[in-house]
């Protein structure tokens, strides 16, 4: 699987980006799709998560209300548009596909390059 994310870049605090993430190499519409980030000196977070036929979201409580996900299964791209940008949200941000791995469990498995996103004050 080959994750491309892109739209990234630099805007003012208050203002909005939308990331998207290209996959190719898999059946990409049965899979459920998640960004993360991870800023400098600090682990990789998640962010969010969309379930494969979009009918279930899930945030990480920083970006609840703020940031939204979405998916076209026809193009074959997970959306991640983020308003009211803060500082803090400055990170590289990943896609990565959740992949179950039995007994209801799942793990996140193949990553993309990542976008920066840096938010000034």
């Amino acid at each position: 699987v080959q994750l491309v994310e892109s739209g990234g870049g630099l805007v003012q605090a208050g203002g909005s980006l939308k990331l998207s993430c290209a996959a190719s190499g898999r059946t990409f519409s049965n899979y459920d799709m998640g960004w993360f980030r991870q800023a400098p000196g600090k682990e990789r977070e998640f962010v969010a998560l969309i379930r494969f036929r979009g009918s279930s979201t899930a945030y990480a409580d920083s970006v609840k209300g703020r940031f939204t996900i979405s998916r076209d299964n026809a193009k074959n791209t997970v959306y991640l548009q983020m308003n009211s940008l803060k500082p803090e949200d400055t990170a590289v941000y990943y896609c990565s596909v959740r992949i179950p791995t039995g007994g209801g469990e799942y793990e996140y498995k193949y990553w993309g390059q990542g976008t920066q996103v840096t938010v000034s004050s």
